[in-house]
């Protein structure tokens, strides 16, 4: 058996056309090269030469090549997720100058993180992920409380 230096320099140039391939990123195959070599590493004691290296390599890499779009996919969900969400009557309601002394009076009847995640997301402009990692909570964590806020601002508007 080879070492794994000696199989890195055979096949990372191939392995690196393979995902350059697949994605058209270059910079997006190197780093998935990289990955590939570093998981054959770990795993070479699961290799039972049961097919050629070079085609247990390539199966390394299509699988995290799939990871990447399934990655892409779900930040591309949560992007237009939270673009529709920003046209709603909520937001609307910050835009439109008559309702605005109206709107901040709702939302500072808010709980304080409440309050922290409404200006975060709608002053700063900041997606979920953001303003968990400023507020060290979770995405979720973030989506529920701006969700349940927007509930009370418009429970809160619609009472008066």
């Amino acid at each position: 058996m080879q070492s794994m230096e000696e199989i890195y320099g055979q096949y990372s140039n191939m392995i690196y056309k393979y995902l350059l391939c697949l994605s058209g990123d270059a910079h997006l195959a190197e780093d998935l090269t990289q990955e590939t070599f570093v998981i054959a590493v770990s795993k070479i004691h699961q290799f039972r030469a049961e097919c050629k290296v070079s085609t247990w390599l390539c199966q390394i890499a299509k699988h995290l090549w799939y990871k990447e779009l399934k990655k892409a996919k779900k930040l591309q969900t949560e992007e237009l997720t939270e673009n529709l969400a920003i046209g709603n009557r909520v937001e609307d309601l910050f835009l439109q100058k008559e309702e605005k002394l109206q709107f901040f009076r709702s939302v500072q009847k808010l709980d304080k993180l409440s309050r922290e995640v409404v200006y975060l997301r709608m002053m700063g402009n900041l997606s979920f992920i953001e303003i968990a990692e400023v507020l060290g909570k979770t995405p979720n964590w973030a989506r529920v409380t701006f969700f349940r806020a927007k509930q009370k601002i418009k429970e809160e508007q619609e009472n008066g």
